[in-house]
């Protein structure tokens, strides 16, 4: 019964520390990018990466997992938020960083800057 309860606090112990990680990355961003507090970008917390369910990863996560790729990084800095910028990571006929400077999501089609 011993090895089996090592076995699940190791297990959950690797969770939590992947479940940790996450905001950081997402701390990044919003300091690099100069995201305001109180702006919608920093109240979307998880969503700004992360489908509402929270697991899967939206457009705009799976782009930013590519650029600390890329970049060989493991927090969001300025190589980073560079590959970023230009992309439309939701396919919305808008760039990423237009999205960010007018305070929508990037990651969500139906967020969009005002024309």
């Amino acid at each position: 019964m011993r090895p089996v309860r090592v076995i699940a606090v190791l297990g959950l112990s690797i969770v939590a520390v992947g479940a940790c990680a996450l905001p950081v990355i997402r701390g990044d961003f919003l300091k690099v990018a100069k995201i305001k507090k109180g702006s919608r970008i920093a109240q979307a917390q998880c969503t700004l990466c992360h489908l509402p369910n929270g697991t899967k990863l939206n457009p705009f996560g799976t782009d930013v997992k590519k650029a600390l790729t890329a970049v060989k990084s493991r927090s969001v800095n300025a190589a980073v938020l560079q590959k970023l910028a230009k992309l439309d990571s939701d396919k919305d006929k808008f760039a990423n960083e237009k999205e960010w400077k007018a305070d929508t999501l990037p990651g969500d089609p139906k967020s969009k800057p005002a024309k």
